[in-house]
């Protein structure tokens, strides 16, 4: 990028222009994002609840769907209650502090999520390729453990992208055409060369997108080679099944987000970025307990017992 004359005040606040260009629709786009933050809320707070008092469902792979609950709540958290009052507000101003701090939140959710997706399917790939030591492998302190690992790493990733889209220069100016602080579109109003900061950040997404995707893929590798020497077509449709939720959890989350920060900076485009990022950043954290729910037996005969209880009280 080039150089901007220096010589201007320093930015201390952001305008993010979120969908100004569909200004006479602010009232139903405020009832259709507050719509998907409700039945977020609402989904992943049942799948929460379910997997934290019924006793079916006290299993590895259900601690592990709760803790995916959790971080979809947070993740959508860190963008749509900022989105919903520019909405009701004629200014869409927004801090360099809350802005940074929007920003490492959600990066911190997304990156806990990558690393969970691929525990996930570990989990998997124990159950079915090596059922007889699942127990024994996915006790309560390895999944304690590797629940920790996908937060913590979450965490300290998110330290250095943050710091990395925000330790620039900004002196105008300062309008976001994104709904919130994401990187990308906060680096182009940088008045300095910021090659340095986006090769960190394209460095730290291969990390923790890549690698993490490497291991669902050789862990769905060995999954499909125990499925295909099974004896009966019934079995080998039921174990599927355990499998196919979360493959395809794992392709929307994945595909979006390795589109969004792993394709050359000419080819972004402002209204791209916001639908690309609308997908992985609101669309996922809302779908996710439906697909789960939606293709699971014993979810769906949790729900079905804890629903009458909840209308009787």
């Amino acid at each position: 990028m080039l150089e901007r004359p220096l010589n201007r005040t320093a930015v201390k606040e952001f305008v993010l222009l979120g969908f100004a260009s569909i200004p006479n629709s602010q009232g139903l786009l405020f009832a259709l994002f507050l719509a998907i933050y409700m039945v977020t809320l609402a989904g992943n707070g049942i799948i929460i609840t379910l997997t934290s008092t019924d006793p079916n469902l006290d299993t590895p792979m259900y601690y592990f769907l709760r803790n995916l609950s959790v971080i979809d709540i947070c993740y959508i958290s860190s963008t749509v209650p900022q989105l919903l009052v520019h909405f009701l507000s004629h200014t869409h101003t927004i801090s360099m502090l809350a802005c940074a701090t929007q920003n490492y939140a959600f990066f911190a959710f997304g990156v806990t999520e990558c690393f969970l997706l691929a525990v996930m399917s570990y989990d998997r790939y124990v159950a079915i390729c090596n059922p007889l030591h699942y127990t024994l492998v996915m006790n309560h302190l390895a999944c304690a453990k590797l629940a920790a690992g996908s937060w913590v790493g979450g965490f300290i990733h998110s330290v250095v992208l943050t710091v990395y889209t925000f330790h620039v220069p900004f002196c105008g100016p300062n309008h976001i055409d994104h709904f919130f602080c994401e990187a990308p579109q906060v680096l182009k109003l940088a008045c300095a060369d910021t090659y340095v900061n986006e090769l960190v950040i394209f460095s730290v997404a291969v990390l923790v997108l890549i690698i993490p995707l490497s291991l669902v893929f050789v862990s769905y590798s060995h999954i499909l080679a125990t499925i295909l020497h099974m004896s009966t077509a019934a079995g080998r449709r039921k174990t599927f099944s355990t499998c196919a939720s979360h493959l395809t959890v794992v392709s929307l989350f994945y595909g979006a987000a390795i589109f969004m920060y792993m394709r050359p900076r000419s080819t972004h485009s402002p209204q791209q970025d916001k639908m690309i990022s609308l997908f992985y950043a609101v669309i996922t954290p809302m779908v996710n307990p439906m697909i789960y729910s939606l293709r699971n037996k014993e979810v769906k005969g949790a729900m079905r017992a804890w629903l009458p209880n909840t209308l009787r009280n």
